[in-house]
Order: structure tokens, then C-alpha cells, then sequence
């Protein structure tokens, strides 16, 4: 076990001093974080995921956390280097293409009915008014919920590109959380963006809300939410997909602005 002054130390050493023998001392302290997340994330996938593959691509994301991290800003690494493997993890979930196409359409045709309800009605779409949109019953709605939850697992990791391709890609997370820009400009649209945000999740219904604070605030499986709500797991899958489709209905208009921060 690493002690704080020894940590201390790694971080000195790599940061200051270029080591990439502390580098490789912080990557084994912090590896576990990449099986914590890989674990979440394995929950819903379709079984021909390789848990190892996920792993895989964690590491990459913990390398990522490290280079990146100001340790001499006090900022707990932990919370920092989640976002980025989890992130990591679905970079490379996406460039695998391991979802059906016939999957991504109905989950781009959901989330477009959200978004088109959203911007028709100011408000979030019933479930009724979203099948109805749909020309599909109640039940076969919250049967699609279930097929297409597996896409919606990037949610608040989720990438918007930058406008240039050779840009480094950004999340909304990052946007949020963001207080070293100097440029008025951008810690205004920053500070509105984290405004819109915060409304948009207070505007879910109450399941809904406490569903995804459980998950990405808390760091609870759906399986452990199911527990507390009493409820199946299956069901808090289907709340997590609605409330995630909503809420990028609700944000998509702040897509352009993102593109520019």
C-alpha cells in the first residue's frame, strides 16, 4: 500500500521530473479503478462484451487521467480519472460498432421523437405522447426501452465533437466542470451550460431523477438502485434509457454551443 507521502511523491516525480517509473507505480496504485468501472458498465451489455476488452480500454483511460491530472490543484485523482476511463471504455465500445444497426436506428428514432416533442411541447414528453409519436402501444414502448438501453450507457459521457476534427474531443461533464478557461466568453456559455444541465435533471420525474443520481453521483449498480426503489432491474434499465433520451432532447440545442468551447 502507497502512503499519502509516498503518493505525493509519485506525482512530484512524474509531473516535474518527466518519471516514467513513478508514472508506472501510479497506474498500478490506480488500476482498480479500471476493474470498478468496467464492472458498471458491463452491466446491460450484450454477452459477446469481453469484460477483458473493457479493461482494455480502461487502462487507456486511467494513462489519459494521469497524464492530464493536476495533482497540485487538490482535487480528489479518483473522481477525476472515473470520467475518463468510463469515457475510455466507451470510445472504444463505440469504434468496435458492438451494437446492432437495427438497434442504433430505433435508439436515433427515440431520441429524435424526444427531442422533436421537447422542442414542440417546452417540456418532457409523457411516455404516452412519446409512443404516441411513435405510433407504437404503451407496452411495445417499454419494450424498445429495453432493446436500446444498451446505447444510451455513454449518457453523460457521452462526446460532442468539436467543430475541428483534430481537435480533442470533449464531453459535457468536462464542459461542467470546467473553471480553468480564462475567456469570459466561454466561463459565461460554461456556467449557462451547467445551468441547463442542472434544470434539465431536475425536471425528470422523481424515479427518474433519483435514478441517475444514484448511478452517476452515487457510483450504485442499477442492479443496487432496483434494491432501494423496490423494483427489477430491468425496470430501472428502462427509467435510466427514458431519463438519458430526455435529457439530450432537452440539451440538444446547446449541441452547436458545445461545438465552440
Amino acid at each position: 500500500m502507497i502512503t499519502k507521502g509516498r503518493e505525493d511523491k509519485l506525482w512530484h516525480d512524474y509531473q516535474h521530473k518527466g518519471s516514467e517509473a513513478a508514472r508506472e507505480q501510479l497506474i498500478l496504485k490506480y488500476a482498480s479503478l479500471v476493474k470498478y468501472v468496467a464492472g458498471r458498465v458491463a452491466i446491460g451489455l450484450p454477452p459477446n462484451v469481453e469484460f477483458d476488452e473493457l479493461v482494455s480500454y480502461g487502462i487507456f483511460g486511467l494513462m489519459d487521467a494521469i497524464e492530464k491530472f493536476d495533482y497540485e490543484r487538490g482535487i480528489k485523482f479518483e473522481t477525476y480519472a472515473i470520467a475518463r476511463i468510463r469515457g475510455a471504455i466507451m470510445d472504444g465500445l463505440r469504434s468496435n460498432d458492438w451494437v446492432p444497426r437495427s438497434v442504433r436506428q430505433k435508439a436515433k428514432k427515440l431520441e429524435k421523437a424526444c427531442i422533436d416533442l421537447e422542442n414542440r411541447l417546452g417540456r418532457y414528453a409523457t411516455d404516452q405522447e412519446i409512443s404516441d409519436s411513435l405510433h407504437i402501444s404503451l407496452s411495445e414502448f417499454y419494450r424498445v426501452l429495453n432493446e436500446v438501453s444498451c446505447t444510451s450507457l455513454s449518457s453523460l459521457d457521452e462526446i460532442w465533437l468539436t467543430k475541428n476534427p483534430e481537435d480533442e474531443n470533449v464531453r459535457v461533464l468536462d464542459l461542467v466542470e470546467n473553471e480553468d478557461s480564462t475567456d469570459p466568453v466561454k466561463l459565461i456559455q460554461v456556467a449557462e451550460l451547467k445551468e441547463a444541465l442542472t434544470e434539465a435533471i431536475d425536471a425528470l420525474s422523481e424515479r427518474e431523477k433519483m435514478v441517475i443520481t444514484l448511478y452517476y453521483y452515487e457510483g450504485l449498480t442499477l442492479k443496487e438502485i432496483g434494491k432501494i426503489l423496490d423494483i427489477s432491474e430491468s425496470r430501472v434499465s428502462q427509467i435510466h434509457t427514458k431519463a438519458i433520451f430526455r435529457l439530450q432532447g432537452r440539451l440538444a440545442r446547446w449541441r452547436p454551443v458545445i461545438g465552440v468551447l
